[in-house]
């Protein structure tokens, strides 16, 4: 296996493992998300929407065919990074977990050519 397999499944393994994890805890701890997602200034209606993209996401991650579908996935995951590092940054917490997300789905999709050929 070559180097970047290695750090294309390595990445995005976490990111997906990351995103379920999420997705599972708006479902199975949806009272606490509601006040975060409150407290974070976001409507409560969205919990379990983003649920499910997440986990579309993930799948589309994964699979990787058809290849517009994959790079949505990618598109929609930093987006959600992006808007979720500031939100917690304008509540004055740590932002240090959707960077981290961020930068697993930035190594995945930088890999991603080199790893499936």
């Amino acid at each position: 296996m070559n180097k970047f397999k290695i750090i294309y499944w390595g990445s995005t393994g976490l990111l997906a493992a990351m995103m379920l994890m999420s997705a599972g805890m708006y479902i199975g701890n949806h009272e606490e998300m509601i006040k975060n997602f409150n407290h974070l200034g976001y409507p409560a209606h969205i919990i379990y929407p983003l649920a499910l993209a997440k986990v579309a996401g993930v799948i589309a991650l994964l699979v990787a065919k058809p290849r517009p579908l994959t790079l949505w996935a990618y598109a929609g995951f930093s987006y959600v990074f992006v808007l979720a590092a500031m939100a917690h940054g304008y509540a004055g917490e740590s932002v240090a977990a959707p960077l981290v997300a961020l930068a697993l789905a930035m190594t995945s999709y930088g890999t991603l050519d080199k790893a499936r050929i």
